[in-house]
């Protein structure tokens, strides 16, 4: 999708709830010294200014990091985000927010690989010069539905998809529910980290009976439903295929400070 810009949302509650659960994951995998793959399909411009126009204009990070940053008593899982975040604003304060690609560049050891999927030109540009020299990260400028499949498996066959799309068109829904299905048959052991939006007319659910129908294994669904809702989006979602051993109960705690209304089960048959 050519006419999304995140830069409008960067640092909202959902990116709060996406970004936690990619780094617990990613430092699940990393308890193991073997190599891991870190694949984006919608990687963004990886770094995001949150006092340029766009920002300022929703003001959506004010609901969302920037009010996790002051919450109290955070839990340890929460306190690792939050620290990932301030390696980027090393004056202090949170003006720079990381995406996906950038968190998990951030987090990439000597032996592990990253592999970065953008079609936007000119955030293709910005994620290049975000993520400068560096041979563990591969850029490609192409679509998702065609790429993703073509680089499957990854080389290091342990590790993680990140499936974040803007769901701007009304079929994306079906589209990534059938792009799951393809990613699967070529990669069936890596953990998938798929996010939809909360919406009123509950569209999400048309992508959630595709993954039940796929029968994959082990898929936690998290949903996250805002205490004050954002402009047309009620809430996140996650859908985490293959998800580690209590991984639910962690995030469950990892979440818990952030309030809201939040519903985790494992993926069955969908209504």
């Amino acid at each position: 999708m050519l006419s999304y810009q995140h830069a409008y949302h960067a640092g909202n509650a959902a990116d709060v709830h996406k970004h936690l659960a990619l780094v617990m994951l990613l430092r699940r995998l990393q308890r193991k010294s073997t190599p891991i793959a870190v694949v984006d399909s919608h990687a963004g411009r990886g770094v995001y200014d949150l006092a340029s126009a766009e920002a300022r204009k929703t003001a959506e990070a004010a609901n969302g990091i920037l009010r996790v940053a002051t919450l109290p008593d955070r839990p340890a899982a929460l306190d690792d985000y939050l620290a990932l975040v301030g390696r980027f604003n090393p004056g202090g304060g949170i003006r720079h927010y990381p995406g996906s690609a950038a968190l998990a560049q951030a987090l990439l050891r000597e032996q592990d690989r990253a592999i970065f999927l953008e079609l936007h030109p000119q955030e293709v540009r910005s994620l290049k010069i975000a993520v400068g020299r560096d041979r563990r990260v591969a850029i490609h400028e192409r679509d998702a539905y065609e790429g993703l499949p073509a680089l499957l498996p990854p080389p290091v066959r342990r590790g993680l998809v990140v499936v974040d799309p803007s769901y701007e068109v009304r079929t994306e829904f079906d589209d990534i529910g059938r792009l799951l299905g393809t990613a699967l048959d070529r990669w069936a052991n890596g953990i998938y980290l798929v996010w939809y939006p909360l919406l009123p007319d509950e569209r999400h659910r048309s992508l959630l009976r595709r993954l039940a129908a796929l029968a994959p294994p082990r898929t936690l669904i998290d949903e996250y439903r805002f205490s004050k809702a954002a402009v047309g989006l009620n809430g996140s979602g996650l859908a985490i295929v293959n998800a580690p051993w209590q991984f639910d109960s962690e995030f469950a705690t990892a979440m818990r400070p952030l309030g809201g209304s939040r519903e985790q089960h494992w993926l069955s048959g969908v209504a």
